[in-house]
Formats: C-alpha cells, structure tokens, sequence
C-alpha cells in the first residue's frame, strides 16, 4: 500500500530533539518507530518534507540509517528545514555509499505505485515570502518543478497524485500558480505538511474546487503514516 507523512523532523545526530515542545512530541522518536514498523517491505512511504534536522547528509546519516531500518520504500520531498538537501545524483551516491537501499528522491520526477502516479514538490508559502524578485523566482521555480513532475506523472500513467511541503491553500491565502497548475493536470489529491501546533487549525482540508487536501504533518497525524491507496 502507498502511505504519507510529513515532518517528522528527526534529530538522532543532532541537538535539536522536538520532544521539548511537549505535547504531542514528546516521544516522538518511539512513535514514530511504532508507526513505521507497521508498514511492510510491499509498502511505499512518501516523506513530506522535514525530515531531518542535519545540516548536511553526513550529519542526517543516523536519521537516514534508522528510516532504512524499516523495510517500506521511502521517497523523500524537500520541506523548508531539510538543510541536508543536495542534487539528486549526490543523495543517490551518499546513500548507495552508506548502503542505505530503501530511500529515494522525489524531486522533479515521479513514481508509479499500483495505479497512483506519485508526483510532488516542495511549494512555496506566505510566510517564505520575501516580495519581489525573490519570491517570483522562488515561485517560478516550484511550479516548474510541479510541472515537471506531474509531466513525468503523465508519462507513467495512473491517478495522479501530489505530495507538497507547503500548503498550497491556507486560511486567508492560496497559492494559485501550484493550485492552477494541479487543476490543469487534473490533479483530484493532494497531500501537504509544515503546519503544527496552533496553525494547524488554518490549514484548509477536504475538497475545494474538485481536489481533496489532506493535513499529513507527523504531528497531526499521531505519528502514524496515512493510507493514499
């Protein structure tokens, strides 16, 4: 089966452990070892962004090792505070060289899963914005990226499915290049995180104008990854 989760913002190498917001972090590793170790190695697992609080690949490497420890197929997406991130072909040579063989990269491509065509980007969002050149650039360049996925999307055949970091629709605020964009492929699911805590409340969940939205941040979920189909 496919599932999601966004934002488990794991910290095993690093001193930044989210159990210190209390609440529902609190534990939060074991949870989600709980959650992960019910999927099987038939399942695929989108990772919504956020994974890993490491500054570069050799400081997520411990993050990385424990996601390979559970036998799904995980496809990582870029969220805002994935400072690891590199070009895909390093992330494929850091993995391949820490004989990691369960994770891979979502990231201007797509991947069929029984019928889903499995396509995503980070996105863009009010709080990122910066106004002028910047945030049209930054804009731009997540749309192309969206594009380009949901174009190989195309190519494998299947429903077409979205993953994104950001929010494209909030409280007060749409994104509508990255909602235009899903409208024109025919985009009818989409499945974002970022949002915890008391701005979970503004995110903007269920159908709107032919898409479904779905909440999928560790957090909001109880730590249990999501059935996509």
């Amino acid at each position: 089966m496919l599932y999601t989760i966004g934002d488990l913002h794991l910290s095993l190498a690093v001193d930044k452990p989210m159990d210190k917001f209390g609440g529902a972090w609190e534990g939060y590793v074991d949870k989600i070892e709980r959650g992960l170790s019910a999927l099987s190695g038939e399942d695929t697992l989108i990772l919504a962004g956020d994974t890993s609080w490491g500054m570069s690949l050799k400081e997520s490497l411990a993050d990385f090792l424990f996601l390979d420890r559970f036998p799904c197929r995980k496809l990582l997406l870029k969220g805002n505070h994935d400072y690891f991130w590199e070009t895909a072909a390093k992330m494929k040579r850091f993995f391949a060289e820490n004989g990691i063989q369960t994770l891979d990269i979502l990231h201007n491509n797509a991947f069929l899963y029984e019928g889903v065509a499995v396509c995503g980007t980070r996105g863009w969002f009010l709080e990122e914005e910066r106004g002028g050149e910047h945030d049209a650039k930054m804009m731009n360049r997540e749309v192309i990226r969206l594009r380009a996925s949901l174009d190989a999307g195309v190519k494998l055949g299947g429903e077409l499915v979205v993953f994104l970091h950001y929010p494209p629709l909030y409280k007060g605020y749409r994104c509508d290049p990255l909602v235009d964009a899903m409208n024109e492929y025919g985009v009818k699911r989409c499945y974002f995180g970022h949002l915890h805590d008391r701005a979970r409340n503004r995110a903007i969940e269920g159908l709107y104008k032919g898409i479904e939205y779905s909440l999928i941040s560790a957090d909001h979920v109880d730590f249990v990854p999501v059935g996509v189909g």
